[in-house]
C-alpha cells in the first residue's frame, strides 16, 4: 500500500514530520514521531520489527553520543537545558539528553520510513516529471544506482580470481590488505564506467532545453491526497497533545 503511494508525497510528508522533530523538544513527541511510522511500516508494509531494530541501531549510537555527553559531561546546551525544564517531564529521566537520543532516533525512523516504502527508480523519476530535475542529472543518478551493484559483483569476481590463482580458500569477510589491494582495480573499473555513462549520455542526447518524455513516471492520485491529510492530521494531534499539558 505505501509503495503505490507517490514518492513526492511521502517525500513531503517526511520533509514536513522531520522539521517538527527538530523543532518541538518533547519526549513525548519524539516517541510518537517514532512510533508512528514504525507501527505504519509493521502494519501496512509488514515490515519485520527486528529488521526495523537492525535499522535502528546507527542512529541509536548516534543518540546516544548526545546523551552521554548530556548526562554524563554535562554539557548540555542552554536551549536544551531551558527546553526540558519547561516540559512536564523535568526529572533527571526525561533530561535533555534523552530527549536528544530520542530525536536521533525519530528522525532515523522517519528516513527508514521514507526508504523503505519508495523505489528509487520511481523517485528519480518522479523528480524528473514533476520538480523539473534535468535529465542529466537524473540519468547520472540512474548509472549510480547501477553502478553500486556492480561494484560489489566485480570486487566479489576479482577476489574469487585471485583465490583461485593461489589456490587458497576464500574468506568470507575480506582482510584489511586485500580490501586495499582491491582499491585500484576497483578504481579503474568505475573510470572506465564513468567514460562509457558520458558516451550513453551523449547518444541519448541528454540537452538542458530539449524536451523529454520520461517513461513510468509516477503520477498523483486521491489515496497520495488522502496520505498527506492524515500524515499532516496525525502530526498536529501529537503536536497539540504535547503543547496542550505544557
Amino acid at each position: 500500500m505505501l509503495t503505490s503511494l507517490n514518492p513526492l508525497a511521502k517525500l513531503a510528508v517526511c520533509c514536513i514530520w522531520l522539521i517538527a522533530a527538530v523543532l518541538v523538544f518533547d519526549p513525548r513527541f519524539q516517541l510518537a514521531a517514532i512510533l508512528m511510522p514504525a507501527l505504519a511500516l509493521v502494519v501496512l508494509q509488514r515490515t519485520s520489527p527486528l529488521v526495523l531494530l537492525a535499522l535502528m541501531v546507527p542512529f541509536g549510537l548516534f543518540g546516544f553520543g548526545f546523551l552521554t555527553t548530556s548526562l554524563l559531561f554535562r554539557q548540555e546546551s542552554d536551549f536544551a537545558v531551558r527546553m526540558a525544564g519547561e516540559s512536564l517531564f523535568s526529572s533527571s529521566e526525561f533530561s535533555a539528553g534523552t530527549t536528544l537520543f530520542l530525536r536521533a532516533l525519530a528522525c532515523g525512523m522517519i528516513s527508514v520510513f521514507f526508504a523503505l516504502t519508495t523505489d528509487p527508480g520511481l523517485f528519480v523519476r518522479a523528480l524528473m516529471q514533476h520538480a523539473r530535475l534535468p535529465p542529466r542529472i537524473g540519468y547520472s543518478l540512474f548509472a549510480a544506482m547501477q553502478l553500486v551493484p556492480d561494484l560489489a559483483g566485480e570486487a566479489q569476481q576479482m577476489r574469487l580470481a585471485r583465490a583461485m590463482k593461489s589456490g587458497g580458500r576464500l574468506r568470507r569477510i575480506p582482510s584489511p590488505f586485500e580490501l586495499m589491494s582491491l582499491v585500484i582495480p576497483l578504481l579503474a573499473f568505475a573510470i572506465r564506467r564513468a567514460g562509457r555513462t558520458a558516451i550513453a549520455m551523449e547518444a541519448r542526447g541528454l540537452s538542458p532545453d530539449a524536451p523529454r518524455t520520461i517513461m513510468n513516471a509516477p503520477e498523483f492520485h486521491g489515496r497520495d491526497a488522502v496520505f498527506v491529510a492524515v500524515s499532516i492530521t496525525v502530526l498536529g494531534l501529537c503536536g497539540l497533545a504535547t503543547l496542550g499539558d505544557i
